[in-house]
């Protein structure tokens, strides 16, 4: 959450640091601002709203300096205001800050510095931090910086200007990712690799309790100890931070589209000509007695199929766990165990803490990620990397699939190597799995059925999605993505428990979608259709042509391509992907950056 950019360097800073923002904003868009040094001075330009206001805001005042920080907020402390978004300048003046991160301890903090004689203008946690910043300041700024973050708890990533020292940019970060960079004549941090790759020739990651100072000249690291260090740079794949929509109008839309390519990527590191590669990504796979699979959002409802999936091919106790939940019910495991991990950008914070949950009580782990290097694959056993490309769109379309396709991956490789099931099948499944990208295409080309369902059915106040089974872990997501984009209220419900209390909310016009691809449990999907029906209900069913005589006369069907029962979540997906493109942007929503949402989650 929130994204930090900072140039130092020999051009104007003002340009490079909203060019950094715009490729941030996907963290969070409440509110922005920049500082720029300009004539020996920070000046602060700060706004409510989206970057393009903050941009409309400097164009007028014109800041110019070759040395500044800028920030997008989503905000954790404080509404979404000019006076709460960053940078924060301490009462003397001297250190103004962008963070990303809560601190915990803000308010102890505040108050010791209140009764100290400062005076706080925000409501935000992050004005403590320069605050304490100028309490903690003797003419030595690093010394300084890494005093205070010493005394601070939490998770962070700092930019900070400091007026005695007008060329140079401090950082630090603690459980929250910051990189830095250097260019030619430039040095630059950052959120996120996509916002300085094209113009920093290096890029380094900052490691927790780390500190740094910038110059147009390079960077200087130094450890949590305060002793100067030499860092190795990381690999970037520079083309996928080249990004645009294309022909398309939304981010979203470009990657629903993108969904054949990224899984054929995907798949095909893993399967050749319909076979299944050699070696397998967990080792000692016949000592697992128990597996867990934890996420948060989307990537948790990726577990949910996982656990289906898992149970079904492995016959092994299998657990879909939400990431914020994981840790606090002090999770059964140990050595016996296996804790699958997923998160599209390898930083979400709850994820994270779960793997270290499970690491500390020797479980073993592999973790599904969309970054090479992100905290997540370096602190896990193994890694699985799904091949999705960056994602720009908050609401995740492409990464989600891509993880449906390494769990079924990766459950092919553990049923081979403990032969939980015997060749004929596995070779069955496996040839499946390749034909998955050309029927993920055939399902996006029965677009047109899809926006007329949207045309009749976007005006809706509110909806329930149900399934059986794999439909139901398909029916969490789809009533997912509706509500993150479209604002409706959605809900999603396994079939039977609809009975149990919920269908006291269905009446005339109430729309239910019904998701029913699982064919052997088909005939217990129509049964509650027909409850939902008799109550005078609209029913959407997405189902295949196979499935379709058993529905009811006055449903309305979107077929899809058929598949394996096992790998059906990953195609009756797309006409719901599409159904809540449509409705979104039927009820003019702003479908890439829906509101309060932000992309990469990395406060608990």
């Amino acid at each position: 959450m929130c994204g930090i950019i900072g140039y130092a360097g020999t051009k104007q800073a003002a340009p490079v640091l909203l060019s950094g923002l715009d490729a941030l904003e996907y963290r969070g868009y409440d509110s922005a601002g920049a500082a720029v040094f300009c004539g020996g001075k920070i000046k602060t330009i700060r706004t409510a709203g989206r970057i393009s206001e903050l941009r409309a805001k400097i164009e007028s005042e014109k800041p110019e300096g070759t040395v500044g920080v800028a920030h997008t907020r989503w905000a954790t402390h404080g509404e979404p205001s000019e006076r709460n978004a960053h940078p924060h300048t301490g009462s003397d003046g001297v250190f103004t800050v962008v963070h990303n991160g809560i601190i915990e301890n803000y308010l102890v903090l505040r108050e010791k510095l209140s009764a100290a004689g400062r005076v706080f203008l925000s409501e935000t946690d992050t004005e403590v931090i320069s605050q304490l910043l100028e309490e903690n300041y003797d003419g030595d700024p690093l010394a300084a910086l890494q005093r205070t973050v010493a005394g601070l708890e939490g998770s962070f990533a700092l930019g900070i200007l400091c007026a005695d020292f007008p060329e140079r940019i401090y950082c630090a970060c603690r459980e929250s990712p910051l990189l830095a960079g250097t260019g030619g004549q430039c040095s630059l941090i950052a959120s996120d690799t996509s916002a300085i790759t094209d113009k920093a020739d290096k890029i380094y990651r900052m490691q927790n309790g780390e500190t740094a100072v910038l110059d147009k000249d390079g960077i200087a690291f130094f450890s949590p100890d305060g002793i100067r260090i030499e860092k190795r740079e990381i690999k970037v794949d520079r083309n996928l931070d080249e990004v645009g929509k294309g022909n398309f109008e939304y981010f979203m839309e470009k990657e629903i589209y993108e969904q054949p390519e990224a899984l054929k990527r995907t798949i095909s590191e893993h399967i050749s000509d319909g076979r299944l590669k050699a070696g397998c990504p967990v080792y000692g796979v016949n000592l697992i007695k128990k597996i867990f699979i934890v996420g948060c959002g989307s990537a948790f409802h990726a577990a949910v199929v996982g656990k289906y999936v898992f149970e079904s091919l492995l016959k092994i106790p299998t657990e879909a766990d939400l990431a914020s939940e994981f840790r606090y019910r002090e999770p059964l495991i140990d050595d016996s165990a296996l804790v699958v991990i997923i998160s599209q950008s390898g930083e979400t914070a709850d994820t994270l803490a779960a793997l270290r949950e499970a690491t500390r009580r020797g479980a073993r782990t592999i973790s599904i990620v969309n970054v090479e290097g992100s905290s997540i694959a370096r602190e896990s056993e193994a890694v699985f990397m799904t091949r999705a490309g960056r994602e720009v769109a908050v609401a995740t379309t492409k990464a989600y699939s891509t993880q449906l396709a390494a769990l079924y991956i990766l459950a092919l490789y553990i049923a081979r190597e403990t032969k939980a099931v015997d060749d004929e099948r596995l070779g069955s499944l496996t040839r499946e799995l390749s034909l998955l990208p050309g029927k993920v295409s055939e399902a996006l080309n029965r677009s047109g059925e899809v926006l007329r369902a949207a045309e009749k059915y976007a005006g809706r106040s509110y909806a329930y999605y149900i399934g059986r089974n794999l439909d139901y872990a398909s029916a969490l997501e789809a009533s997912l993505k509706l509500k993150e984009i479209s604002y409706v209220h959605s809900e999603a419900y396994a079939a039977g428990e609809l009975k149990h209390g919920t269908i006291s909310l269905i009446e005339d016009g109430t729309l239910t979608v019904a998701m029913c691809c699982c064919g052997r449990l088909a005939k217990k999907t129509a049964g509650n259709i027909e409850e939902v029906a008799a109550r005078g209900g609209s029913v959407l069913c997405v189902t295949t042509a196979a499935i379709a005589p058993l529905l009811g006369g006055d449903t309305k069907i979107i077929t899809v391509p058929s598949s394996d029962e096992l790998f059906m979540p990953s195609i009756e997906i797309i006409p719901m992907q599409l159904f809540s493109f449509f409705s979104a942007k039927l009820r003019k929503c702003d479908i890439d950056k829906p509101r309060n949402l932000a992309k990469s989650v990395t406060v608990e």
